[in-house]
Formats: structure tokens, sequence, C-alpha cells
């Protein structure tokens, strides 16, 4: 008959049994803890990137990021209210000058113009009728004053007769003075003729300078309407690609809106954007260069905006070689704007490491086979090199790739 085994011995066996799986549990987490010490206090030479200290010149730059851009793009926009009527051309088209593009409603405008040449005309007609209203106006005041000059030399001789009489005692003296008074009443009369003649001269013509001004004017207005009948035909002003066009037949359009870009896509600029912090280090005609991939475009800063807007400032950049075989419109790039030029210095291989001016750990090759962390002070930079301010002299090796695995390692075994 089996007996019941003591409660004691029950629990002894039952904290013997939880012993042996704690020491087991310890030894695997020891041995996992060991493993990845060990894994994180090596590293492999093959999966790091490693740098050699040297001496020589770096040509300071700023990073930025860059768009290429057609070199030439041209807005065409409405110059009228109306509708589209049909559309001849499609996105991706290459047209040559003068190439139709789409045709707007211009019925509106066909009759504004008409009107404006019917209204031409009729000023045209008025200002005829008014150079005829002058010249009678002024060839009947003329007359009246060659009538008038010949009554007052008529009144000068009947003046000398009166007064050759009264020397010869056959006249008198009132018969003089009468005849004396009508001759200067008649002179002044014959100067108020002529003065009215010259006044109405002066008004006739300033009043037909007006008129004639009038017409310039509104010939002016007929000739930009003309202009504008002629833009709404919207044809292609040059040979290049057509990038947009509005293709809603029957939509309404405002004056002034856009309705295609044409852009030349055989030669290409880089708009460029960069933080204003570094606005004073980006000039006109400071040097730059353009990575795409793996190739590097030079060019030359050509434009640059005066105002920051959200914290950036735009600037263009025009090619060498603006026709290079990897220039696509819309593609990212990566821009250096060279600043100044450091010479002497000691400098590394730029990286990914590098996040501007400041401290850094990095890792130096000593011994061998060893990596240790050093404190290092970087300096200016460019897409190449690094200046080293202070912590690594010319023939250190440092690991310039990505070790923020190992960033709580000091030392590192190199295998």
């Amino acid at each position: 008959m089996d007996r019941e085994i003591p409660k004691e011995v029950r629990d002894k066996e039952r904290r013997n049994r939880i012993i042996k799986y704690a020491v087991a549990v310890g030894a695997v987490v020891v041995v996992i803890a060991v493993v990845m010490s060990l894994m994180r206090s090596s590293v492999n030479k093959k999966d790091i990137v490693l740098a050699t200290v040297d001496r020589g010149t770096i040509e300071s730059s700023v990073s930025a990021s860059g768009k290429v851009a057609p070199a030439f793009e041209e807005v065409i926009n409405s110059p009228i209210s109306t509708r589209i009527v049909e559309v001849y051309r499609k996105a991706g088209d290459s047209v040559d000058v003068g190439t139709p593009l789409l045709r707007l409603d211009l019925q509106s405008t066909e009759t504004e113009l008409n009107k404006l040449l019917d209204q031409s005309q009729m000023k045209q007609y008025e200002i005829e009728q008014m150079k005829l209203n002058n010249n009678t106006r002024l060839s009947d005041l003329a007359m009246n004053v060659k009538v008038k000059a010949m009554a007052v030399s008529r009144m000068e001789v009947e003046l000398r007769n009166e007064r050759y009489l009264d020397s010869l005692g056959s006249g008198t003296g009132d018969k003089v003075r009468q005849v004396e008074l009508a001759y200067n009443t008649g002179k002044l009369e014959l100067e108020q003729l002529r003065q009215q003649l010259e006044n109405e001269r002066q008004v006739r013509d300033a009043d037909l300078r007006v008129k004639e001004l009038e017409l310039n004017i509104h010939n002016k207005n007929l000739a930009e309407m003309r202009r504008t009948l002629s833009e709404a035909q919207v044809q292609s002003p040059r040979k290049a690609t057509l990038t947009y066009i509005n293709n809603q037949v029957g939509q309404q359009i405002g004056a002034g809106e856009q309705i295609a870009i044409i852009s030349d896509l055989s030669h290409f600029k880089v708009d460029g954007e960069i933080a204003d912090s570094y606005g004073d280090r980006v000039s006109v005609g400071s040097h730059a260069i353009v990575k795409i991939g793996r190739e590097k475009l030079d060019g030359t800063v050509s434009n640059v905006t005066p105002l920051s807007r959200n914290g950036v400032i735009a600037f263009s950049i025009q090619l060498d070689d603006d026709s290079h075989a990897r220039l696509r419109s819309g593609l990212k790039t990566d821009v250096y704007v060279m600043c100044d030029v450091i010479e002497d210095v000691v400098r590394i291989a730029n990286g990914s490491y590098y996040m501007g001016k400041g401290d850094y750990d990095l890792f130096v090759v000593t011994g061998g086979d060893e990596l240790v962390k050093r404190k290092v002070r970087l300096g200016d930079s460019n897409f190449e090199f690094v200046e080293v301010v202070s912590g690594l002299e010319p023939g250190d090796q440092v690991v310039v790739s990505d070790m923020s695995d190992y960033k709580n390692s000091n030392k590192l075994k190199l295998k």
C-alpha cells in the first residue's frame, strides 16, 4: 500500500525544480548577453567605410535642394474673358512658331472691334467737318479784315485831303477833327478784327488738335483691340514643347487666366532653395555644383531672390552644360554652392556622418585591428571633404559610414 509523500518532501522537490529552471533561464540570458556583447564589440571591416585624413585645400560650400526646370518657359494667358471652343494640341506635343494651340470664342470681341472701327470713321468725319467749318469761318474773318483795311486806307486819304484844304483855308477845323476821329476809330476796329482773326485761328487750331488727339487715342485703343483679337487666336510664339494646355472645351475662362505653357526641353536650369540662415553665402556669380546621382554638373548662380519665404531663399543656377543627357524637367537634385577657398587644412572625406560644424564622436583605427571612439571638432565642408579643426591628424584612418548601432561603445574590434 502506497504511503502519502510528506508535505516537506513535496515542497523541497518543488523548490529544486524552480531553482533548476531559474538557473537554466539565467544561463540562456547570460549566453545571449555574451553573444550580443561579442557582436557589439566587433565590426567587420567590409561593413564600414574608412577614410584617411590628409592635408589639402577645401572649397567650402553650403548644400541646398534643387529641381531641374526648363531654361525657357513661357506661360500663355487668355487676353479676354471668353470660353474655349476648340483644342488643337495636347500636352507633350512639339510646336513651331505660329502653330495653332486652341480657339477661343471671339464673337463679342469682334463686335467690339467693329464698333471701334465705326467710331474711328465717325471721328475722322468730324475732323474733316471741323476743318471745313474752320476754313469758312477764318476766310470770312480774313475778308472782313481786308475790307476794313481798305476802308481805313480811304479814311486816311480823306484825312490828308481835309488837312490840305484846311491849310488852304477852304476847310474847317471841325471837319478835320471829325475825319480824324473816324480814321482813328477805323484803325482800332481794324486792329480788333485782326486780333479776332488771330484768336479765332488759335481757338480753332486748338479744337482741331483736341479732336485729332481724341482720334489718336481712339486709334490706339483700336490697335490694342486688334492686338488682343490677334492674341486670342492662340498660337505658339516660338519653337518649343507644349507642357500644359487647358483642354476643357466649353469652359469659361477669365482675362489673364493661364491656358497653356510652352517650354524648351532641350536646355535646362536648376531652381534651388536654401535656408535663409545661409542666405548671405549665396550670391550671383557663385560657383555651384549640381549632383544627379553620381554625375556632377558645374554651374553659376544666375539669380537670387531678395526675400525669404517660409524660411527659405530661392535662387537659380545656369548650367555650363545645360543639355546634359541626365537632365529632366522636375528632377530633384543636390546643390552645393561654393563659398570660400580654405588652403592647407586637415581634412577627411565627407559622408553621412557630417551634419554641420560642431563636435563629433568618430571611430579611429588604432593598432590595425581596433576602433577607438575619439572626440573630433569639424568645420566647413564641401561635397567631397570636411575640415578637421581638432582631434585628428594626417594619416589617421576614420570611419565615415553610419555607426549609430555602436553609439554606446567606446572600443570595437576590427575583423
